[in-house]
C-alpha cells in the first residue's frame, strides 16, 4: 500500500489557505472595531476624556445708596469645595494630616473614610475653604484632589436692613426679601464646559469638541435704602423699644415725592450671614409689609383727606360732640367721652382725634345723617382704590400681605363696619400701604407704587436709575394742601416743638391688639406718622412699637421716635428753613 503524500505544492496551497483565513479574521475584526464599532467606542473614549464641566453665574451684588451713590450691601466672596477621587490617592495618610493642618475646620471629619472609599471617584472633603487655604493645598501636588470655586454671600453691615436683604439658603436659592424676590434675576444663568481633560481632570484647550458657553452673571440691583438713613432709623427705633419697653417695633421712611423707601427698620431682626441661628422665623419677615394691622387714628388723615375732596367738609366745618354717637343702635364713643364735648371743627376733630367727627364725616358722605350706602362705596372708593388697601402695593418684596377691607357689598360691610373704618378700625392694613397713601394726601395727590428699587449696578459702578412709579390722582392739589396743613396744626396743638422753619406734621394712632380674636383692653398698639420738609415735603416717617401685655401709645411710645429720626433728617438732608 503507497503511504498518502502531498502533491507538489499542496503544503503551500495549505498554508496560503490558513493565512488568508487569519488575514481574514483580523480584517473582518478591525472592520468590526473600526467601522461597524466606531460610534460606540468614540462614545466610550469622550466619556473618560471629554467631561462637561459647569462654570457658575456669580450672583448678582445688592447697593444700598450712601446720599445718591451706591454702596455694596451685599457681596460675594470667593470659597472653594475640596473633593477627592480616591483612586487616584496613593497616600491617604499623608493627604489627610496635611489638609488637617491647612484647612482645619472647614472639613469633614470622616476624611480616612471618605479616602478609603475606592468603589467610588469622588468624595468631597471639606467646603467653604478660603483661598488661602486652597492655594496652600494645591501647592502639595497631591494627585487625585481637586477644587471647585464656588461664591458665598456676605453681608458686611451685619444685620443692617436685614429684612429687606434677605439671604441666600445653602442650596444657593433666595429666601425672603430682595434676595427672595428677585432671586432668578439675581442668580444668573450657569455657563457649560465640555472639554478633553488629562488624568486630573484638568480641562485641556486641546480638541475640537470643546464647548464653551460662557455664564451669565445675575444683575447688581440697587436699592433705594440710604443705608446712613437705615443705620440710624434702625438705631433710634431701638432706643424707643427701650424707652418704652416695647419688644416690637418697625420704622419705615419714605421719599413721599417718588415712593421710594428711603428706610425700613424692623426689631427684632438678625444677621443674614447667620440666618440659620434665629430663635423665630418671624424674625425673617418684613413686619412693614407682611404684618396688617388695625392701624387706629393714623387713618383719620385719611377720612379728613376723604370729606375734603369732596367738598362736604372744610378744616373750620362744626360739628357737634356728645363723646359718643350711634350708629344702627351701636354705640361710637371717644376716647375720653367727657373732653372737646359741644361744636367742634374737623380741625380739633383730627387734633383731639375724635371718633365722633369721623363718623360725622362718613354720615355726610350719606344723606348727612346716616351711614348710607353711597356713603360706603365712597369710603370704599377711597381706601381701596385709591389708597390700595386691601391689595398688594407691589413693592418688590417677598410675603408682602393685601390686608383686609370689607367692601361695602359684602353682609359684613355695614354702616357699624364702616363706622369704625374710618377712624381706623375694623379693617387691616399694613404699614407700606399706610406710608404710600399718607405719602400721597400730603404730595399734592399723587399715589406713587411704593419701590425698594433705585435702579441696576454696572460692573464698574455705574447706577442706572429706576423712575419713580406714578400711579393715579388720589386727591385732588388743593386737597392735599389743606390735608398738609391741617396735619401741621395737629402736631403742633399736641405739644411736639420741632426745629422753626420746617413744615412737620403728624398724627397719632392707638389701637386695641386683637388677643384670641378679641379686642383687648390691657394690649395696645402705638403708630405715629408724619412728614416732614422745607417747602415741600421731603419724607414720611411711620412708626409702630408693640409688646405683649403693653399699654403703648401713639403720642407718648411712637411720636418720640419719629421726632427722633426726623430732627436728624432735617440736617442730613440738608435742609434749608423758609424765611
Amino acid at each position: 500500500m503507497q503511504p498518502l503524500a502531498f502533491h507538489k505544492g499542496s503544503r503551500s496551497k495549505v498554508l496560503a489557505v490558513l493565512l488568508l483565513g487569519i488575514m481574514f479574521i483580523f480584517v473582518s475584526r478591525l472592520f468590526y472595531l473600526q467601522i461597524m464599532k466606531h460610534d460606540y467606542y468614540v462614545k466610550q473614549s469622550d466619556a473618560e476624556q471629554i467631561k462637561p464641566l459647569i462654570i457658575p453665574a456669580k450672583r448678582g451684588l445688592i447697593y444700598g445708596l450712601d446720599g445718591s451713590s451706591p454702596v455694596p450691601l451685599v457681596i460675594n466672596q470667593t470659597v472653594y469645595t475640596m473633593f477627592a477621587d480616591p483612586t487616584e490617592v496613593s497616600d491617604p495618610g499623608k493627604v489627610v494630616s496635611t489638609i488637617r493642618r491647612l484647612a482645619g475646620s472647614n472639613l469633614r471629619p470622616n476624611l480616612d473614610s471618605l479616602l478609603g472609599r475606592k468603589d467610588t471617584r469622588y468624595q468631597i472633603l471639606g467646603t467653604a475653604l478660603t483661598r488661602r487655604q486652597a492655594e496652600s493645598i494645591k501647592k502639595e501636588n497631591f494627585t487625585g484632589i481637586g477644587f471647585q470655586e464656588q461664591s458665598q454671600r456676605v453681608y458686611p453691615e451685619g444685620s443692617l436692613a436685614a429684612q429687606t436683604l434677605g439671604f441666600v439658603n445653602a442650596n444657593g436659592d433666595g429666601q425672603y426679601g430682595i434676595e427672595g424676590a428677585l432671586n432668578d434675576q439675581l442668580t444668573g444663568k450657569d455657563g457649560l464646559l465640555k472639554s478633553v481633560t488629562d488624568v486630573s481632570g484638568v480641562p485641556l484647550t486641546i480638541g475640537n469638541q470643546n464647548v464653551d458657553i460662557p455664564a451669565k452673571n445675575g444683575q447688581n440691583i440697587a436699592l433705594t435704602l440710604d443705608r446712613n438713613i437705615q443705620s440710624y432709623t434702625e438705631k433710634a427705633l431701638a432706643a424707643g423699644l427701650k424707652r418704652t419697653g416695647a419688644t416690637n417695633g418697625s420704622a419705615v421712611v419714605m421719599d413721599p415725592q417718588t415712593g421710594r423707601v428711603m428706610a425700613m427698620a424692623n426689631l427684632p431682626t438678625y444677621n443674614p450671614t447667620d440666618y440659620g441661628r434665629v430663635k423665630s422665623e418671624s424674625v425673617y419677615q418684613n413686619a412693614i409689609i407682611s404684618a396688617p394691622y388695625e392701624a387706629g387714628s393714623v387713618v383719620k388723615s385719611l377720612t379728613i383727606s376723604a370729606g375734603l375732596d369732596k367738598n362736604i367738609i372744610t378744616p373750620s366745618s362744626t360739628f357737634y360732640n356728645r363723646g359718643t354717637i350711634q350708629v344702627d343702635g351701636t354705640t361710637i364713643q371717644n376716647a375720653s367721652t367727657t373732653e372737646a364735648l359741644g361744636t367742634q371743627t374737623m380741625q380739633t376733630a383730627l387734633t383731639d382725634s375724635l371718633n365722633t367727627g369721623m363718623v360725622t364725616i362718613a354720615e355726610r358722605l350719606g344723606d348727612g345723617s346716616h351711614i348710607t350706602k353711597k356713603a360706603r362705596d365712597t369710603i370704599y372708593d377711597y381706601f381701596h382704590n385709591r389708597f390700595g388697601f386691601g391689595r398688594l402695593t407691589g413693592i418688590e418684596l417677598t410675603g408682602e400681605s393685601p390686608g383686609i377691607i370689607i367692601s361695602p357689598d359684602s353682609v359684613q360691610g355695614n354702616a357699624v363696619r364702616y363706622s369704625n373704618m374710618v377712624f381706623g378700625q375694623g379693617m387691616d392694613i399694613t404699614m407700606i400701604q399706610m406710608a404710600s397713601a399718607f405719602s400721597s394726601i400730603i404730595n399734592g395727590g399723587v399715589y406713587y407704587e411704593p419701590t425698594v428699587i433705585a435702579g441696576t449696578v454696572d460692573n464698574d459702578g455705574n447706577l442706572t436709575a429706576a423712575n419713580p412709579k406714578i400711579s393715579h390722582q388720589v386727591v385732588n392739589p388743593d386737597t392735599s394742601r389743606k390735608v398738609k396743613k391741617m396735619l401741621e396744626v395737629d402736631r403742633r396743638d399736641n405739644g411736639a416743638v420741632d426745629p422753626a422753619g420746617y413744615q412737620i406734621g403728624g398724627k397719632t394712632g392707638t389701637s386695641q391688639a386683637l388677643v384670641n380674636g378679641r379686642y383687648s383692653f390691657t394690649q395696645t398698639v402705638g403708630t405715629y406718622i408724619g412728614f416732614g420738609g422745607d417747602n415741600v415735603a421731603r419724607y414720611v416717617i411711620m412708626v409702630q412699637v408693640s409688646g405683649k401685655g403693653k399699654n403703648l401709645q401713639g403720642a407718648h411710645d411712637a411720636a418720640p421716635i419719629f421726632t427722633d429720626v426726623s430732627n436728624w433728617l432735617i440736617d442730613y438732608l440738608k435742609l434749608q428753613p423758609k424765611g
